[in-house]
């Protein structure tokens, strides 16, 4: 554990990887996301960037909410990693980390020095976290993208129609990946106790998507038949459906149990179905679907959705409403759950930002540190490895390094 780490943490409660030191270099969404993830939980995150930022800064489209989304808790430290200086600087900073976080293309950190064996060396205690399109095998020199696994994992293919593959709304296997490697990181430090030395620890995009396919790989085994994409189901459950109300919305509502079920029918007044013997059990009820459900949603297109909602939940029957993400600002769940907190942009602006869906002794994992502007702590991580301010400015000057705007507060 390294005495930099604690300034990160001052003024809030000691967390579990309070003393943590991560050097996290990495961009988009999978490699921030494990960083996060540290941070959040009490590390001292420092992101390596180039001088001119991360390029993640600057998305548009789809992109446009990555970096600031996966990269609180962290401080800014931007060197020209392709001059000496640049390079010295980051291995002195090695030296003092507990974890180290990459996810570049194949290749990269050796070319500059710091993969996992130059790096175990110089710091025998370090866990090396790489985020991967693949792991070891045939394909581990490929690029990847969550679009690329997604297509070849199975998970666009069960997403979309059929014929019509379609990626998640979301990047899941960025997000997950990124998760795995933290869970990994976790697991390796408390090896790190018992051994005194650091691990070597992989995550990767293609291997998490198969993790996210292997139920349908599994039904194929128990069943004989390939599973069909979501929207041709075969379906589990005899209600399971999204429905048309009265008012133009529309609702997902299930019934996977007897009792659910009876309380479906009674909120929709249909008790014939209840007594009907063709559907007294689940898997009776799935066989009949062809009739049973356009009967249920004749009766739920004449109720609307904010009686139907109190009902159901009244009668503990799932349900949920379509919900788009920018509606989720005002989601009345999250705001008084303390779900969503305030979050300070590099600009000095703020923004409502979900936190870790987790608590521990029932507390969330707050920010404790703003979204840093480029560099803003370069400086201040400098001279905690050493730097005067001769070195620091002469390193300025040669463009080795960018100093970043004047911090607007500390968090």
């Amino acid at each position: 554990m390294n005495a930099g780490a604690q300034d990160a943490n001052q003024q809030h409660p000691k967390l579990p990887l309070d003393g943590i030191r991560v050097v996290e270099m990495s961009h988009m969404v999978m490699g921030p996301t494990c960083g996060m993830i540290l941070g959040d939980l009490g590390a001292e995150v420092i992101k390596i960037e180039p001088p001119k930022g991360d390029a993640t800064r600057r998305l548009l489209g789809a992109g446009a909410g990555f970096f600031r989304t996966f990269n609180r808790n962290k401080k800014s430290v931007a060197i020209d990693l392709d001059t000496e200086g640049g390079r010295g600087a980051l291995l002195r900073l090695l030296d003092t980390a507990d974890v180290f976080v990459e996810n570049f293309r194949p290749g990269r950190m050796t070319a500059l020095g710091i993969d996992y064996e130059s790096l175990r060396e110089r710091n025998p205690r370090i866990v090396y976290v790489s985020h991967k399109g693949f792991l070891d095998g045939p394909y581990d020199k490929r690029l990847a993208l969550d679009e690329v696994v997604q297509m070849m994992a199975g998970l666009a293919y069960m997403t979309g129609p059929v014929g019509r593959p379609l990626r998640a709304g979301s990047s899941v296997n960025d997000i997950m990946g990124g998760m795995f490697g933290a869970i990994g990181a976790l697991a390796a430090l408390i090896d790190r106790k018992q051994s005194g030395c650091g691990k070597q620890v992989q995550s990767a995009l293609f291997e998490n998507c198969v993790l996210l396919a292997a139920q349908h790989m599994q039904q194929f085994v128990v069943t004989g038949r390939a599973a069909a994409p979501m929207p041709e189901r075969i379906n589990a459950w005899a209600v399971y459906d999204v429905f048309a109300l009265a008012d133009s919305h529309q609702m997902f509502v299930a019934a996977t149990g007897d009792a659910q079920w009876k309380s479906l029918c009674e909120i929709l007044k249909l008790p014939d179905l209840v007594s009907d013997v063709r559907l007294q059990s689940n898997n009776d009820r799935v066989l009949s679907r062809d009739w049973m459900i356009p009967i249920l949603a004749d009766a739920l297109r004449q109720r609307s959705a904010e009686e139907l909602a109190t009902a159901l939940e009244l009668g503990s029957v799932p349900f949920a409403a379509i919900t788009r993400p920018e509606q989720l600002f005002d989601d009345p769940h999250l705001k008084a759950s303390g779900g969503l907190v305030k979050l300070r942009l590099e600009d000095g602006t703020e923004t409502d930002m979900p936190l870790l869906p987790i608590s521990i002794d029932g507390a969330r994992l707050q920010p404790r540190r703003h979204i840093p502007s480029i560099g803003e702590d370069t400086l201040s991580v400098l001279s905690t490895l050493g730097y005067d301010a001769e070195q620091i400015g002469q390193l300025e000057r040669a463009g080795v390094l960018t100093s970043g705007a004047k911090p607007i507060g500390r968090d």
